[in-house]
């Protein structure tokens, strides 16, 4: 009995320990420095620590945000293309400072992303009454303003459609009827793309 519960164990806990996440692999891109040059190669970025490494076959060179515009990778990951711009933040309301956002979409409403890992602690399926607590990768969203502002987004996935007063509920059926869930990043990009193209001239 033991070596089945030690074979059960075994077998879920090596795929998640043996997941890579993005921004430990190597991606192929090109960055846009503050200069106005363009760096061609492999890209790896940092978002907790905002830094970003480019490896163009002669060096390897380090960046923060402050010396870069924007870059961009092929994530072998999700097999999609994501865009990081550099843009001033400043996350307590004082002096503002670059930093790295993924750029998801863009529009009426626009959404960044940034992305951390955190310890979480969860229901153990293994023991009644149990946790376990595991580091896992989490989204942070944030909404960039028409007056350069950017406001974290600190809801519930609902929340979303205090954002859209004259769309919600069309914005919601359309999230319905797709089976989107807003707590998925690239789905709730989609609702708010559709979000956006509802704004948009023919």
């Amino acid at each position: 009995m033991r070596g089945i519960v030690f074979f059960i164990l075994w077998i879920t806990v090596l795929p998640l320990a043996a997941q890579q996440y993005a921004f430990e692999v190597w991606h192929a891109g090109k960055a846009v420095l503050d200069t106005g040059d363009t760096l061609r190669g492999t890209i790896k970025y940092d978002l907790q620590n905002d830094i970003l490494q480019i490896n163009d076959n002669k060096k390897l060179e380090s960046f923060t945000p402050r010396k870069v515009l924007y870059f961009e990778i092929f994530d072998e990951t999700v097999k999609r293309y994501r865009v990081f711009y550099s843009l001033p933040y400043a996350p307590t309301g004082q002096y503002k400072a670059p930093v790295f956002f993924e750029l998801l979409e863009e529009g009426k409403l626009t959404l960044l992303c940034r992305e951390a890992l955190e310890y979480r602690t969860t229901s153990s399926p293994f023991y009644y009454y149990g946790t376990i607590t595991r580091l896992v990768l989490v989204y942070k969203y944030f909404m960039l303003k028409e007056n350069g502002d950017i406001v974290e987004f600190r809801g519930k996935k609902n929340d979303w459609y205090t954002f859209m007063p004259t769309k919600a509920d069309e914005v919601e059926r359309y999230a319905k009827s797709n089976r989107l869930d807003l707590d998925e990043k690239y789905e709730l990009s989609q609702v708010i793309a559709y979000y956006n193209s509802l704004f948009k001239k023919n």
